[in-house]
């Protein structure tokens, strides 16, 4: 779940393609960066490691900070944060698309949705075939999106990352790349985060692994999505992101219904967009946050499907690029906005109700 242009895997292309697309939202300091789940990351062993971060002032001004903060063991702080060391390629992976990049929807989606992702979503339903009922029953989240959701961002526990956590984040929170936006204060609470989590589960922090922005799991979790949003879903005293179909599944329904997810409620509606460029602008303005009524789209000249016209919240016009052919559209509820939540791309959330969709379709088929 990222996206460098520079590794020529499928995942590492479909990360490109997500950062450069997403739309930040309004809580975005609470969260994942930007595009770090769309596609999940690619596999790479033993990645060269730089300096270690052990004797850096501003490192052991964060330990003593951290530690007097929390009530925690100063040295036990100290000693885990000596333990990291910098990695340039995570520097490198960070950066987003190059300027100029094409956004194109089709190609996007065709990353995601084959036949492989798709038979290996099928397995994985019937093998989590109860959670994903109960997980739907307690957070209203349908098996479809859950599953939409790992397969994306990793292809069912495919491809995780192998970087250690510890090195990814503190790379990001001591020597965030120049040239983009500064997002040091995030990485710094993230570390925070996954030091909570190994202190919490009795776990040396430099024994977690995950992709090179510091998630992990099947469901690419950032350590503080972890501590707020993951759940023991099996009831076996642990939380278990890598191998507990159980967990995976309550994770995921937990975070989503966390961030907005109605019940019952269509992710979406097919619209014709206006004609008129001024009213097709006052409705793409607010991008994917929903905001106007089925009886505005009309007034501002969208036609909606019959479900849309009856559709009772706020929708967003969704603008999808197809490169240089017409850009598709959807007019998005609350809850298509809930998967953005998850991460902060139109694309992604499209991908991942399609693939969830292609999925479903394959199941009832055999």
């Amino acid at each position: 779940m990222t996206r460098p242009t520079r590794l020529r895997s499928v995942a590492m292309l479909a990360m490109a393609g997500a950062l450069a697309w997403a739309t930040p939202p309004a809580d975005a300091a609470n969260r994942k960066p930007k595009g770090a789940r769309a596609g999940s990351v690619a596999k790479v062993a033993s990645p060269s490691t730089g300096p270690s971060y052990a004797g850096r002032k501003e490192v052991a001004d964060f330990a003593a900070e951290v530690a007097s903060r929390r009530g925690w063991d100063a040295a036990w702080v100290e000693r885990s944060l000596a333990q990291a060391r910098q990695i340039p390629l995570v520097r490198r992976l960070v950066m987003p698309a190059p300027a100029g990049t094409a956004k194109n929807w089709g190609a996007y989606r065709d990353r995601f949705i084959d036949r492989s992702r798709v038979e290996a979503g099928v397995r994985f339903w019937r093998t989590n075939e109860h959670w994903l009922d109960l997980a739907e029953q307690r957070y209203g989240v349908p098996p479809e999106i859950v599953v939409g959701i790992v397969g994306v961002e990793t292809f069912y526990g495919r491809i995780m990352g192998d970087f250690r956590i510890l090195d990814a984040l503190s790379t990001l929170a001591f020597d965030f790349p120049a040239g983009r936006r500064d997002r040091t204060p995030f990485f710094r609470a993230e570390l925070e985060e996954l030091l909570a989590m190994a202190l919490r589960e009795g776990t040396d922090p430099a024994s977690i692994r995950g992709s090179f922005a510091g998630a992990m799991g099947l469901p690419q979790f950032m350590p503080g999505s972890v501590n707020r949003h993951a759940v023991d879903f099996d009831g076996n005293g642990r939380i278990d992101l890598r191998t507990s179909g159980a967990d995976v599944v309550g994770s995921v329904a937990s975070y989503l219904a966390a961030h907005g997810w109605q019940r019952g409620m269509p992710t979406h509606y097919d619209v014709a967009v206006p004609v008129d460029s001024t009213d097709r602008a006052t409705l793409l303005a607010p991008d994917i946050l929903p905001t106007f009524s089925a009886a505005q789209f009309a007034d501002h000249g969208a036609e909606l499907d019959p479900a849309g016209k009856s559709h009772a919240g706020p929708l967003a016009l969704v603008e999808l690029q197809n490169g240089d052919a017409a850009p598709s559209y959807v007019a998005g509820t609350q809850n298509f906005y809930a998967v953005t939540r998850y991460n902060w791309s139109s694309y992604y959330a499209l991908a991942v109700i399609e693939l969830g969709e292609a999925v479903a379709r394959a199941r009832r088929a055999q």
